[in-house]
């Protein structure tokens, strides 16, 4: 580990949601990566965690908070519940990381800021275009200081274009993606994703995989990227099923009309007697005729898409009603039982307590541990 970088990472505090034993050597291939996290909130500090997961060594630079020393500079850490001042959501998107406070206002500090990013691979950073350049920490900057360093900056609308100085959350981004509208209600309401999918899929998982990207291409070459995440741009690049749909007809496709968003009995949600859902995949034929014979009605085993009965069609949808009154007629636990070891497809929606952390309670370190889980598990 280089000298500079070697000084400031052993005085860096460790931010740790909970105590764990050392992960194998073989989950950590990113050992040698050195990253200076700038970023705040969601999609850059997740997408260092991810990195730190594998390995990296995260410097995540806060700045300091005014009247409260050795608290985090980052609003994330003040976003809900938590422990002595410090939410979980913050110890959770940073776990694995190390937090350097450097106030980059200051010459002295923004001078140590800079004779770090020499010894940097990557610089991750989610500020509105142009606050880079301001604080004198821009590519051209930061390439002059280290012709190899890879520059990530996340921004929801990208470095260019009309939007890039707008401010945004995760709903606008996935509005203007096409997403939203396409999380509706059968009659045309849209719907919230509890889950930040622009965030995480467009910002973090985006941002990860650039920043890999070039930081290999820097190997090979000795030459670095500006590696640019537009988060709104993400999010639709990823809508390959519903973008060649559209491109297909010409139009968006309406609400429960189509094979993947409730136009077919084999691929939908049904409300059972207790209000509990069951989720129904079945979109191939063999999985279809299995829920049909489960269910006990070999007589709709015809009754497919790939048979010929259109998505949204009068007979698609009367067939949705039948089965929808028929898995009603049960509570979920009964559908679930019936379902055990048949392969088609079928499982309960769980709530998000179930789904996480199981249907018993759980201390706040076992969630955690749950939480911080690696996303990747290599073998």
């Amino acid at each position: 580990m280089s000298a500079i970088w070697s000084a400031h990472w052993s005085a860096a505090e460790p931010i740790q949601a909970h105590a764990a034993p050392a992960a194998d050597e073989r989950q950590h291939p990113l050992a040698p990566l050195r990253v200076l996290d700038l970023s705040r909130l969601l999609p850059g500090p997740m997408a260092c965690k991810h990195l730190a997961d594998l390995g990296a060594q995260v410097l995540k630079v806060e700045p300091p908070l005014p009247g409260r020393p050795g608290l985090p500079g980052d609003d994330a850490a003040y976003m809900g519940p938590g422990e002595d001042g410090v939410s979980h959501f913050y110890r959770v998107v940073n776990h694995g990381k190390r937090r350097l406070v450097l106030d980059l206002k200051q010459p002295e500090q923004l001078a140590t800021l800079r004779a770090l990013v020499a010894e940097a691979h990557a610089v991750v950073e989610g500020f509105r275009p142009g606050v880079m350049e301001r604080l004198g920490l821009g590519y051209e900057a930061l390439r002059a200081i280290n012709p190899a360093i890879v520059l990530t900056s996340i921004s929801g609308y990208g470095q260019e274009g009309p939007l890039r100085l707008a401010a945004g959350h995760d709903l606008n981004y996935l509005s203007l993606a096409g997403v939203v509208d396409q999380t509706r209600t059968p009659d045309g309401r849209p719907v919230f994703s509890h889950l930040q999918i622009a965030d995480q899929l467009g910002g973090a998982q985006t941002a990860a995989i650039g920043t890999l990207a070039a930081v290999l291409g820097a190997q090979w070459t000795g030459q670095g990227r500006w590696v640019d995440v537009s988060m709104t741009d993400a999010v639709r690049q990823h809508q390959v099923i519903l973008g060649t749909d559209a491109l297909a007809d010409g139009e968006s496709p309406a609400p429960g009309a189509s094979l993947l968003n409730g136009g077919v009995p084999c691929y939908n949600l049904y409300r059972c007697a207790d209000n509990r859902w069951l989720a129904v995949g079945a979109l191939e034929l063999k999985f279809w005729q299995g829920v049909c014979a489960v269910v006990g009605r070999e007589d709709w085993a015809a009754r497919h898409w790939s048979l010929g009965e259109a998505p949204g069609s009068e007979a698609a949808r009367a067939l949705i009603d039948e089965l929808g009154a028929l898995i009603g007629s049960r509570p979920l636990a009964v559908w679930v039982e019936r379902f055990a070891g048949a392969d088609c497809c079928v499982t309960p929606v769980l709530g998000a307590h179930e789904a996480l952390f199981g249907r018993g309670a759980v201390t706040v370190g076992e969630g955690m541990q749950r939480l911080t889980a690696p996303a990747v598990t290599l073998r």
